[in-house]
Parts: structure tokens; sequence; C-alpha cells
């Protein structure tokens, strides 16, 4: 069994934040992973605002997220389709597009597929 070694970490000092329109990816580092908080303000839209990032037609990263807060509406490639809000828990294969819906931001903390998100 690996070692693990106590850590605290906070968004409020971030490793790095990836800025992109109508929105961030704040990235910490704990335990040798990478965790994702998305700050993603009304308006934006993965289509319209990271795919001239991502340079692919829907987003590939697979994500394991849990909603803070917010609602976001996602669409899958297969059609499938749902909406996500407060205290909801998404698995994400690869293939997707979403967008926030309403006037409040949607706050998602992301712990697998942040570590190339919005690059």
């Amino acid at each position: 069994m690996p070692t693990q070694n106590t850590e605290h970490r906070t968004y409020a000092e971030p490793d790095e934040v990836r800025q992109f329109p109508h929105g961030r990816a704040e990235i910490l580092k704990l335990a040798g992973a990478e965790i994702g908080r998305l700050v993603l303000e009304p308006g934006w839209r993965w289509s319209t605002d990271v795919k001239p990032i991502a340079g692919t037609e829907l987003c590939e990263a697979p994500h394991m997220q849990y909603h803070v807060s917010g609602r976001v509406h996602v669409v899958m490639a297969d059609g499938t389709e749902f909406e996500a809000g407060p205290g909801d828990l998404t698995s994400l294969p690869q293939g997707h597009d979403a967008w926030v819906v309403g006037d409040e931001p949607a706050v998602v903390v992301d712990w697998y597929g942040a570590s190339n998100y919005a690059r």
C-alpha cells in the first residue's frame, strides 16, 4: 500500500489558474493528483468558450465531478442529456458539450479530468 502524507490545501491558493471566456479552472495538486475547481459564469458553454482552446469538436476530457452550486446542462455525443445541480455527482466519458443554465455561476469540483482541462 502506498504511503500517504497528511496534506491541507485551499482553493484560495491554487497551483494554477486557467482562464477562459466566462470562467476559469483552478487547479490544486494534492496527494499526487490534480483536482480542479471549475467556476463557470452564466453564458459559459464548452463549445463556445473552451472548444477553441481544446481544438476538438466535443470535450474529450473524461470527468468525475461534484456540483457545488449553479446548474449545468450536459449533452453527450450519443444524445444522452441531463442537467446537474448542487449536490449532484457526475461521471462524464469523453465526447460531450455542456453549458451553464440560469443566472447563477456553476461551481464544480473535478477530481478526474482537470489535469488537461482548458489546455
